[in-house]
């Protein structure tokens, strides 16, 4: 029989940190409450969040990688928004940030999500953090409650498995 394990979208347990950049704040804000709202319906309780503003998305991996080494945060939400302009200063920005969030994450063993749109436009920035059917930020909260359950399993099955207990 195969044995599969999953987390869930149950985030009554979960603290969750979440680093947003205040550039584009037209579009991160919308990110933002989406994420908190997503959060609080999916049982995360308000004093098991923190949010961390930063000046834009070159910054949010360094705050992200402090929040998850602090190890009060079960998972870290990433949000931000990079819009292309006439330069390849999106180009930078996007690689270097993309690059940071992840080799944060490998660094620390904490769920760090990218919840960061790169856009063409500031448009299409607005669409993809529109609704809660669209927006990044409600998708990047789901994912968080997710990583950390998951890790919650994985963490517990390690523990059984060399006959700690679950306390």
């Amino acid at each position: 029989m195969q044995k599969i394990k999953e987390g869930s979208l149950d985030g009554k347990e979960c603290r969750i940190g979440i680093v947003v950049s205040n550039f584009n704040e037209f579009v991160t804000s919308r990110l933002l409450n989406s994420a908190l709202e997503t959060l609080h319906k999916e049982g995360v309780e308000e004093d098991n969040i923190e949010v961390v503003r930063v000046p834009g998305a070159f910054e949010i991996p360094l705050l992200a990688k402090q929040l998850a080494r602090s190890r009060q945060y079960d998972a870290v939400i990433c949000l931000g928004a990079v819009i292309r302009g006439e330069t390849p200063h999106f180009d930078y920005i996007s690689t270097e940030m993309s690059r940071g969030i992840a080799q944060a994450s490998w660094d620390t063993g904490i769920p760090i999500v990218f919840g960061v749109l790169t856009a063409n436009t500031a448009e299409q920035a607005l669409e993809r953090s529109g609704g809660p059917e669209k927006n990044r930020g409600a998708d990047a909260a789901r994912t968080a409650i997710e990583m950390a359950t998951l890790m919650k399993v994985l963490q517990d099955g390690e523990r059984n498995l060399t006959g700690f207990r679950q306390s």
